[in-house]
């Protein structure tokens, strides 16, 4: 079995054990999460992809680490100008194991 969510404006095909790296949600390490968007399950040769077969599934995980990506430069020039700035960017990521995708 194994599911397709929607979280951070990405898409995830998960199944019961994996690990996924999203970008953050607000909450703090070590707290259960329940994801809400689920766009479609596969069950036994099976696609559920109804909204009301759909909201029946729950699918929980488990903050596991708050992480960091790796640093993009930015840097803005004009030419003749005198004109350059750097700066940089880090996003906040968390890691999250799948416990369970089950029916209510």
């Amino acid at each position: 079995m194994y599911a397709i969510i929607e979280t951070g404006g990405k898409q995830y095909k998960i199944k019961k054990g994996d690990y996924i790296i999203t970008e953050k949600i607000i909450q703090k390490k070590k707290n259960k999460i329940k994801f809400k968007k689920i766009i479609l399950i596969f069950n036994k040769n099976q696609i559920i992809t109804k909204k009301k077969d759909i909201d029946s599934f729950v699918i929980k995980g488990k903050i596991i680490q708050n992480i960091k990506s790796k640093k993009i430069k930015i840097l803005k020039f004009k030419r003749r100008k005198h004109y350059k700035k750097k700066s940089g960017h880090r996003q906040k990521l968390q890691k999250i194991k799948i416990y369970s995708i089950k029916k209510k």
